[in-house]
């Protein structure tokens, strides 16, 4: 079973991209994640690949910019999108699909747009647990997974977390079914009353750590004995994910330590 690592590009955007990839190299990851805005120009996504492949790193491609309200544009800018990336050879997308407040039919639609893209593309298209997106939440993305069975998603288990202010004791059915459908992962941690912790390195801490462990094992065991491949990104994200001290306005840890310190450990967990 192969398990590929990847950097978010997400943090570190003041850095120049021929900076950053030679970084991300020297790190060990294996590739980045990169979250494409809807104005980006085919002249940059160009320069940005060439950059990425002369480091010999993978992309990931991520969708996040679904912030319109009215329907109808929502959907013409999603499909606007994918077609301005059809030509990219990403791994996969990381999709934030639809909105928390569209109906089932209408982000249904949305997810079939993606189905398309893939048929077309044969690149697979990872709809992620995302809050304010159409799997905001565990209980309503099972509804999702069921009626839809070749829905694959990006499992954040973060936001579930938040969103229910648990750790989903009393969820395992829609956990268990997005273990199942779950083809990446974001390796960010939660807590009832937050999408991340302050940091995953400190034992008080270890609980919350030991929780998303838990789900992750679990799709690392699928995939093993399917002998299918992996693809995990390591996304403890700035602020104000990451929140700041009062007064100084300093990080309360380093977001490239922290994500560096999860690949590795998860890299010679599974690896």
């Amino acid at each position: 079973m192969q398990i590929d690592f990847f950097c978010p590009r997400w943090g570190s955007e003041l850095l120049s991209w021929e900076t950053f990839c030679q970084k991300v190299k020297q790190e060990g990851y294996d590739g980045i994640e990169y979250a494409i805005a809807n104005n980006v120009t085919e002249k940059e996504l160009d320069n940005i690949w060439n950059i990425v492949e002369q480091n010999n790193l993978k992309i990931i491609a991520q969708f996040f910019e679904s912030g319109d309200a009215e329907f109808s544009k929502h959907f013409d800018l999603y499909g606007t999108w994918f077609e301005k990336i059809s030509n990219y050879p990403c791994v996969k997308i990381d999709s934030q699909t639809g909105r928390d407040f569209y109906s089932f039919e209408q982000n249904g639609s949305l997810i079939n747009e993606a189905f398309r893209f893939t048929k077309k593309t044969g690149i697979l298209v990872a709809h992620e647990t995302h809050r304010n997106k159409c799997l905001f939440a565990a209980h309503v993305s099972k509804e999702y997974l069921e009626k839809t069975p070749e829905l694959k998603i990006t499992l954040d288990a973060s936001h579930w977390v938040c969103v229910a202010e648990s750790f989903l004791e009393d969820q395992t059915k829609a956990m268990q079914l997005a273990i199942e459908r779950t083809d990446h992962i974001h390796a960010r941690v939660g807590y009832p009353e937050g999408p991340q912790i302050p940091d995953p390195r400190i034992p008080e801490w270890q609980h919350a750590v030991d929780a998303h462990l838990a789900w992750w094992d679990k799709v690392v065991m699928r995939k093993k004995e399917a002998n299918e491949k992996l693809t995990i990104t390591a996304e403890f994200g700035p602020y104000p994910y990451m929140v700041h001290l009062p007064d100084n306005n300093m990080p309360i840890s380093n977001q490239w330590e922290v994500n560096a310190y999860m690949m590795k450990f998860l890299k010679n967990r599974y690896c």
